[in-house]
């Protein structure tokens, strides 16, 4: 692993020597190498070992059909297929156990890599295919202007496993906020109100995500979900993504009519022909 192995420095004591190890960095997450003398919470520590490896010269030759391809690294570089081993911290020639892998490992030092994933993690998240979430307008798709039209979103937390710079990095999403364009010129948010359904006898009451249309017409109503999102970087500890994800669900078009009210002498038996009766020829919204 000629280039890939840490500088090993130590300390030395009356018999023994500490030469530092390997921790998870517990506020950026990943693998990091601790140098002697450093002190942390994590109860583990923490080492890498090749893929398929068992040891000395011998590889196990069914894993070596199915080996991580770790050519195609950040900058161009050829890192090593490995699998990352856990033991309790402290303890002299532990018993190892795995942690998580298989994985690229580009730099022996890949505390490095995080803060460049960092730094993309927000236009990745950006770019997931996360569900915007459901509109719902009561009534639909024909209300009535100046009435009140309640409208509701429906969204689900999401998760992905995504690669970046060659690292595995889960990320979990979040709906908490929401955003209205009613397609007349006017919307709402963001807000964190997702608003609800009502039962049909109290439609047209007002709602905190509700509107009321002043003009006739179809309108393209537009409901954009705020997802927020947390990341984890080879088996990390999760780590917040900056800002928000906005994405906008599919335009729903909502008819809005007029409403005429009119007095007839006649109902539908004695005059067919009359406005609102089967058959008759009905008045333009």
């Amino acid at each position: 692993m000629d280039g890939q192995t840490p500088p090993i420095t130590g300390d030395w004591g009356e018999d023994t020597v500490d030469i530092g190890g390997w921790i998870i960095d517990p506020i950026k997450g990943g693998f990091v190498w601790s140098p002697a003398g450093s002190v942390f919470n994590d109860p583990n520590q923490y080492k890498y070992e090749l893929q398929c490896h068992l040891g000395g010269g011998d590889f196990d030759t069914e894993c070596l059909a199915v080996i991580v391809d770790c050519k195609n690294g950040p900058d161009g570089t050829e890192g090593i297929p490995v699998v990352w081993l856990k033991a309790p911290a402290g303890v002299p020639n532990p018993v190892w156990t795995f942690h998580s892998g298989p994985t690229c490992l580009f730099d022996a030092r890949p505390e490095e890599l995080l803060p460049r994933i960092a730094a993309l993690i927000q236009t990745e998240f950006q770019k997931l295919p996360i569900a915007a979430g459901k509109a719902t307008a009561q009534p639909s798709p024909h209300t009535l202007r100046g009435a009140e039209t309640n409208f509701f979103a429906e969204a689900d937390p999401q998760q992905f496993d995504i690669k970046i710079l060659a690292q595995d990095v889960h990320v979990d999403a979040k709906p908490v906020q929401y955003s209205w364009n009613y397609g007349d010129g006017t919307s709402l948010g963001p807000t964190t109100t997702s608003g609800g359904s009502l039962p049909q006898d109290r439609w047209g009451e007002k709602t905190a995500t509700s509107h009321v249309y002043t003009q006739t017409g179809d309108f393209s109503v537009v409901l954009t979900t705020h997802f927020q999102g947390t990341y984890s970087v080879n088996g990390g500890p999760p780590l917040p993504i900056p800002g928000q994800g906005q994405f906008s669900s599919a335009p729903q078009t909502v008819s809005v009519w007029r409403s005429i009210t009119r007095n007839y002498a006649d109902d539908c038996l004695k005059n067919p022909q009359g406005q609102g009766c089967p058959g008759a020829s009905q008045p333009s919204r």
